[in-house]
């Protein structure tokens, strides 16, 4: 069946979906229950959560399901701070922040790789049966200490090199990130541009070049991404925008409803909110940026610097300061409970299965 693979198996979950760990308060405790519930794999997104809040997330998620979930972590990155870059930064910003009505920022951006190395101790306290990870590979040791206690790793690549890196790294399977994603993709080692590559174009040349399980992930919206996927080699699928859209979800309403109205020509990439390149739907402040991204921090500094704005924004109700992370497809996305969405994906499989004889079992 469609629906049994490696990855089904090692996970002890019903049905080959994943729903991504996608940070900023998205992956709500109903949200990630509500997939595992349904027979998936529910994700919490904690790469911008303190340790508190991932512990508090945990303890709510064990209450509402007894199913396998998951927990994805940025992997830390260590740019250097160059006050020039980040007054300059602060300049391009200070009219937007004056227009809405937010204090001038003052103090300088500092990174704490500390809540990483917390992040994981909660982990392993709490036994979570699953940890991902994006933006690079975290010390061989951590990858092992995970194991060892039971924990399936996860990695995150988006070429054919950083999905061999991460087999040799010792992960259990690999997420292999198309260009198609939504937000920010996992690259690490390469250039950006280097890495664009599509989702159906990539997982059949991952699948030959390693042997643990790949999860396909960019653009994946219904059952005939799904199946799509499976067909190439993938023995999962990874799906966030899908997700994003659900009642479940705690994307900020006017996200969903640009998502929910939104076509492909506006899902765009810039890197003038975090510092790296993600994909979003096009904003007023993605096209008053535009020409100054070469010129901006790197990420997380950028990101951080940027922070105030887009809450700010999204208390005034006002998209065109909101970063609205969005895959290529969204004409695809659907308003649904998470249940819901999944039970829809499930049956447009059948269907599609139904009407061609040869891939039946």
């Amino acid at each position: 069946m469609w629906n049994h693979t490696k990855i089904t198996d090692k996970l002890s979950i019903k049905i080959p979906i994943i729903q991504a760990g996608m940070a900023g308060g998205i992956t709500t405790p109903e949200l990630v229950a509500a997939v595992s519930n349904a027979g998936g794999l529910g994700m919490i997104g904690a790469g911008y959560m303190t340790p508190e809040k991932l512990e508090s997330d945990i303890q709510k998620i064990k209450e509402l399901t007894s199913k396998p979930f998951g927990v994805n972590l940025f992997v830390p990155e260590h740019p250097a701070v160059i006050q020039e870059e980040i007054e300059r930064a602060n300049q391009l910003l200070e009219p937007i922040r004056q227009m809405l009505v937010i204090e001038k920022k003052k103090d300088v951006p500092q990174i704490n790789t500390s809540v990483f190395d917390e992040q994981i101790q909660i982990v392993l306290k709490y036994e979570v049966p699953v940890c991902s990870f994006t933006f690079g590979i975290p010390q061989r040791e951590i990858i092992h200490q995970l194991k060892n206690n039971g924990i399936v790793t996860i990695g995150t690549a988006t070429t054919v090199k950083e999905a061999i890196l991460n087999e040799e790294a010792g992960m259990d399977m690999i997420v292999v990130q198309g260009s198609d994603a939504g937000g920010h993709r996992g690259s690490f080692a390469g250039s950006f541009d280097d890495s664009m590559i599509g989702t159906m174009a990539l997982i059949p040349q991952v699948a030959d070049h390693v042997s643990i399980p790949i999860i396909a992930a960019g653009g994946i919206m219904d059952g005939r991404g799904v199946l799509a996927s499976l067909v190439l080699g993938a023995q999962a699928v990874q799906m966030g925008t899908a997700f994003l859209t659900c009642i479940e979800s705690g994307a900020n309403e006017l996200h969903k409803e640009a998502i929910l109205n939104g076509t492909e020509e506006q899902a765009v990439i810039t890197s003038a909110f975090s510092g790296k390149p993600a994909r979003g739907l096009k904003n007023e402040f993605i096209i008053k940026m535009k020409e100054h991204e070469d010129a901006l921090p790197a990420y997380p500094i950028q990101n951080m610097l940027t922070q105030d704005i887009r809450s700010e924004a999204a208390k005034q109700k006002n998209k065109e300061w909101m970063s609205l992370w969005c895959g290529q497809n969204p004409r695809l996305s659907k308003n649904l409970h998470a249940a819901e969405l999944i039970e829809t994906i499930i049956n447009q499989i059948e269907e599609i299965i139904s009407n061609f004889p040869l891939i039946k079992g």
